[in-house]
C-alpha cells in the first residue's frame, strides 16, 4: 500500500515585501526596548502596590525607559523614511513616467541625428563632409 507523501508546508509568496535590513534591525531593537520598558513598568506598579522600597527606583527607571522606548520607535520611523528617500520606492506611475521619458529622449536623439545628417548632405550635395585643405 503506497501512500502519496504530501509536503509538510507549501510556500506562498509574501503579501508584503520584506523590510530593508536597516529598518528591520531598528524595529527589532525597538521591540526589545519596548518589551523591557513594559516589564519594568509592571514591576514598578506591582512593587508600588506592595509598598516595597523598590517602587521608587523602578518608577524613576521606568520614566527613563519610556524616553528610550519612544526614541526606539522614532528610530524605526526615521530609518524607514531615510531608506525610502535614498533607495527610492518603485511605484507603477513613476516607472511608467520614466519609460515615457526614455522614449521621448530616444526620439529627440534620433531627430537630432537626422538633422545633422541632412545638414551634412546639403553642404555639398554629395552627402560627404567638406574637407579643409
Amino acid at each position: 500500500m503506497s501512500v502519496e507523501q504530501q509536503p509538510l508546508w507549501v510556500e506562498e509568496p509574501a503579501v508584503r515585501p520584506r523590510l530593508p535590513d536597516p529598518v528591520r534591525t531598528a524595529a527589532v531593537r525597538a521591540v526589545i526596548i519596548v518589551a523591557a520598558t513594559l516589564m519594568q513598568a509592571m514591576v514598578a506598579f506591582l512593587s508600588a502596590l506592595a509598598g516595597s522600597w523598590l517602587a521608587f527606583p523602578m518608577v524613576l527607571s521606568s520614566v527613563g525607559s519610556t524616553v528610550l522606548a519612544t526614541w526606539g520607535v522614532l528610530d524605526v520611523w526615521i530609518t524607514r523614511q531615510v531608506w525610502n528617500q535614498r533607495n527610492g520606492v518603485v511605484s507603477i506611475p513613476s516607472s511608467t513616467a520614466r519609460k515615457l521619458r526614455k522614449e521621448r529622449r530616444r526620439a529627440r536623439r534620433a531627430a537630432r541625428a537626422g538633422e545633422r545628417g541632412a545638414r551634412i548632405r546639403s553642404a555639398d550635395g554629395s552627402g560627404q563632409r567638406l574637407s579643409r585643405a
